[in-house]
């Protein structure tokens, strides 16, 4: 009797524990930031925006049908972090600029208005937490010096 009980507590606990659903704490994390010298990219001119929304969408892979969605505003540093509770492996998540705080640094860049971030745990990366690449508004005009620093970069340029 005591060998049937162990027999069927090796084998009905298991199938137990492993047929719950495993749930994913993710933390997407990225910063956004001012081009100050309408430059394309990030320079020591650039400056980071608090305040700044940005909104995390998943869309399924086939047919494209939003299945998540969550905003998130940055801090003083211009970091946003916005908590993921599920494993989002079937979609493909995005961050993408919502609005700037700032009137004269409110045009989305392209090319950096959105960033592609794996929210899943089925492909080799550890941590739960998931860095996405900055996204980033364009000033009106440049600021003063923007053209000698731009010069800086040229410098080596062979």
């Amino acid at each position: 009797m005591a060998k049937i009980l162990i027999l069927i507590a090796l084998c009905i606990l298991p199938a137990l524990v492993s047929g719950r659903p495993m749930r994913s704490n993710f933390m997407v994390q990225g910063r956004v930031y001012c081009d100050t010298c309408l430059a394309g990219f990030e320079t020591s001119a650039t400056t980071y925006i608090s305040g700044a929304k940005v909104r995390l969408e998943c869309r399924e892979r086939e047919s494209g049908q939003l299945t998540y969605a969550i905003e998130g505003k940055t801090a003083q540093s211009g970091m946003y972090e916005i908590p993921v509770s599920d494993d989002r492996g079937n979609d493909i998540c995005e961050v993408a600029l919502v609005s700037s705080p700032q009137s004269e640094c409110a045009t989305p860049m392209p090319g950096r208005e959105r960033a592609r971030v794996f929210l899943t745990q089925n492909n080799g990366i550890a941590s739960y937490t998931r860095y996405a690449n900055n996204l980033g508004f364009q000033k009106d005009a440049p600021i003063v010096g923007c053209s000698k620093l731009l010069k800086q970069y040229q410098e080596y340029d062979d």
